[in-house]
């Protein structure tokens, strides 16, 4: 009887998979544009006119409707921008075919990064011409740039032709060479859009916050003899008459029909003076002596109701006598009934 042999059976070699990490390949951000070819040169400035094209078309849109003159002219930029691509892209074929590889501004360094001004409404007329005149230099300089280190010929004259129209589109657009006539219109309209969006929701919280805050104000002062009970009325009422009529006004429209701006941001300027407006005959009750405190605050209160007057008479058109009628008689009824109810 042959013995059964009890040693193990001999294992299988262990195979070791060890993992290496790939190396790690890093793709340069931006390239110099020192380095960049003719080829690319070419590419890089169809990149950039198709930009502006399209940054001026969003620029007319967005000013059609308030600055139709000033819209015309960037039209006319957008159009002439348009004619500076075709001349790239066929110089472009000539030369290298009919593959355009894309190279972007945000591609090479040196570029200045853009404001999206022409998503923003609506369009203010001064930042759309800082704006236009700054693309306008940016890229002459570079036409201007990129033709002083080109060999070609052809390609040179293109884009020394380029800069020099591109000259004209900057000095056109720091000027707004528009008809006379024109610029008086467009004036007007910008008059009209400021008194709309900013004036008028101003000074409806101006006039709540300083003649409504008047009866609670000096109804508690009053009826309480205290410059402090005084201040704490005045503080709340003014606070709260602020979010009230912040509420109030940036849900009253949306302003897609009456141009009256975005209706946040009229909230916010109308509950803003609202408690600026109650704030203002609120703060002489910190003085501890009630009289002193008292007059004081009657002599905040002539002084906002002056100010209001000059707001409607400058920019309401208002006649002083008018203005001055129409404030004093609500600020004085407003404030004989504070008096009567803190007295009685």
């Amino acid at each position: 009887m042959i013995p059964l042999s009890t040693s193990p059976a001999p294992r299988p070699a262990e195979i070791q998979i060890v993992s290496k990490p790939l190396p790690q390949v890093i793709y340069p951000v931006m390239k110099k544009f020192e380095d960049l070819t003719e080829r690319e040169v070419l590419a890089l400035a169809i990149g950039l006119e198709e930009e502006d094209e399209r940054v001026y078309s969003d620029f007319a849109e967005g000013l059609r409707q308030d600055y139709p003159a000033t819209a015309t002219m960037f039209d006319g930029m957008r159009e002439e921008e348009s004619g500076h691509r075709r001349r790239l892209i066929e110089l472009f074929q000539k030369k290298f075919g009919e593959h355009i590889p894309l190279i972007r501004r945000q591609d090479v360094r040196g570029f200045v990064e853009r404001p999206a001004l022409w998503l923003v409404r609506p369009l203010r007329i001064d930042a759309v011409r800082k704006e236009a005149s700054t693309m306008e230099v940016e890229t002459r300089r570079f036409y201007e740039k990129a033709a002083a280190r080109t060999q070609d010929a052809s390609i040179r004259q293109l884009l020394d032709d380029l800069a020099n129209e591109e000259r004209g589109h900057e000095v056109r657009a720091q000027e707004l060479d528009l008809p006379e006539q024109a610029k008086a219109d467009e004036e007007v309209a910008q008059r009209r859009l400021f008194v709309l969006q900013i004036v008028q929701p101003g000074l409806a919280g101006l006039m709540d916050g300083s003649v409504s805050t008047l009866a609670p104000v000096f109804a508690a002062a009053l009826a309480t003899q205290k410059s402090w009970d005084a201040f704490l009325v005045g503080l709340a009422a003014s606070a709260g008459a602020g979010i009230s009529m912040g509420f109030a006004e940036a849900l009253s429209d949306d302003g897609s029909l009456t141009g009256r701006g975005h209706p946040w941001v009229r909230g916010v300027i109308c509950g803003a003076m609202t408690a600026v407006g109650g704030i203002g005959h609120t703060l002489p009750f910190l003085i501890k002596d009630f009289r002193l405190a008292l007059w004081a605050a009657g002599l905040v209160v002539l002084a906002e109701l002056g100010v209001i007057t000059w707001i409607r008479r400058r920019y309401m058109d208002t006649p002083w006598v008018t203005a001055a009628l129409q404030v004093g008689l609500g600020g004085v009824l407003v404030f004989v009934t504070g008096v009567l109810i803190g007295i009685s």
